[in-house]
């Protein structure tokens, strides 16, 4: 069964936690702090996979779990880390989050990493220092990344047909490859879509058979609204039409008006061909043809026959032309795609092109001083959030069950200047400070 849409929830594994622990043995005395830190979390790893061609599997299995790192243990043991958590999925695959692509999977065996697994915390071990020498503080293991994910398929293809149904899609693609399509003299006979390799001049195109569009398909009238994303990955449009059509203008301009509506479709390259055109008259073709050109004075219209295969080699050799240059001008793209590089001052930083040539100065902060950031913001209930990656992640990894662990982090937060921003905007001994989710007062209560 062909499944392109999918949602799925998502758990990665949390870090183990670090130790307490004192080495114990005869004849040492104060053997000091042995604590090992905890393991890494799995993570959820996605992988294109050729042999894969449906997101069916997640319908059954829409929960995805990583294994959790083992916890740290005396003797300086670390925990076990988990292990990661491999996914296969089609080639073509977008991987959504709120909204937002993190992952766009167009290559075989290509991976990404879709949740992250926690780091585990630190022993007792790791704080020991010439001051502290028998510290009693260990980290808490880092949860992992939970969200649900929005999975979509794009068909990767050189070609997408498109037209009314009963246009000769399914046919045509029958004739050209070794795909089998269901083939009926009804409308609507393609339900999902269908891949096909056809080869001229020794040369491969691949084609992807969309089902049927109507009028209002991009605002989700019939099968098209479903379907329209896998057009958007081809590199040519081939727009087939129904020689029979009472008015072959009007079924060219329904299905043109839909491609405008989705994504940038109406500045594709097109070709348009007039099928069944095996026993009908050439006055039949060219009045056809211009009433098509009539709604696209450009439009390149070829007639064919399934039947005869009447003119199906010069549509591909048409086809294979404009899919090289479409693939000419995205290597033209790439090529102008921009790199950025550090210039003599840190914080600048300049665009080169290929070519060399410096674009506009972008004055910006390190990625070491943006993990460095914070803010301070009372809330209406008098208690101070404080959100920053790095003081973020210093909360997830203490232990509040442990005032020891707790103190550390108001040191932190005295280290970093957060302690005086709080006190600034009002803060006493008692104030409630959040931070990640956990809670706790400015200064210990006693």
């Amino acid at each position: 069964m062909f499944c392109d849409t999918a949602k799925v929830s998502l758990k990665a594994g949390k870090g183990g936690d670090g130790a307490v622990s004192f080495r114990r043995e005869i004849y040492i005395n104060k053997g000091g702090p042995d604590g090992g830190n905890g393991g890494k979390g799995g993570s959820i790893i996605f992988v294109a996979d050729k042999d894969t061609n449906t997101l069916i599997d997640f319908r059954f299995n829409p929960i995805l779990t990583a294994e959790d790192g083992g916890n740290g243990s005396g003797t300086r043991s670390a925990g076990r880390s988990g292990k990661n958590l491999i996914v296969e999925v089609p080639i073509g695959t977008v991987v959504k989050r709120d909204g937002k692509i993190i992952a766009d999977l167009t290559h075989d065996r290509e991976e990404a990493v879709i949740a992250k697994g926690g780091d585990g915390g630190f022993g007792n071990a790791h704080f020991k220092s010439s001051v502290r020498q028998t510290p009693i503080v260990a980290e808490v293991g880092e949860p992992g990344e939970e969200f649900e994910a929005e999975l979509e398929l794009k068909l990767l293809a050189d070609v997408g047909l498109v037209g009314l149904p009963n246009a000769g899609k399914s046919t045509f693609l029958s004739i050209v490859s070794n795909a089998k399509p269901e083939i009926a003299d009804y409308p609507f006979t393609t339900l999902t879509p269908n891949l096909g390799v056809a080869t001229i001049d020794r040369h491969d195109i691949l084609i992807a058979d969309i089902p049927g569009l109507i009028e209002g398909a991009a605002e989700g009238r019939g099968l098209g609204h479903a379907f329209l994303r896998h057009v958007d990955r081809t590199a040519v449009l081939l727009h087939l039409v129904d020689v029979y059509n009472n008015d072959a203008g009007e079924a060219y301009r329904i299905i043109r008006n839909e491609l405008d509506k989705y994504s940038d479709l109406k500045d594709r390259p097109e070709i348009v061909a007039l099928t069944k055109c095996e026993g009908v008259d050439n006055e039949i073709i060219e009045m056809q043809s211009q009433a098509i050109r009539e709604v696209n004075p450009n439009a390149y219209i070829y007639s064919i026959s399934a039947v005869s295969k009447k003119g199906v080699d010069d549509l591909l050799r048409a086809l294979w032309q404009d899919i090289k240059i479409a693939k000419e001008k995205k290597q033209e793209q790439e090529n102008v795609t921009t790199d950025i590089i550090l210039e003599d001052d840190a914080n600048t930083k300049h665009q080169i092109t290929k070519d060399g040539i410096k674009g506009v100065p972008v004055i910006s902060l390190s990625s070491h001083e943006l993990k460095n950031t914070w803010t301070v913001t009372r809330g209406d209930d008098g208690v101070f959030h404080v959100t920053g990656e790095k003081i973020e992640k210093f909360a997830r990894r203490t232990d509040m069950g442990n005032y020891a662990s707790v103190n550390r982090l108001r040191d932190i937060l005295k280290k970093l200047g957060i302690r005086a921003e709080l006190t600034n905007q009002g803060a006493t001994q008692d104030s409630i400070i959040e931070i990640s989710g956990k809670t706790f007062t400015l200064v210990e209560q006693y």
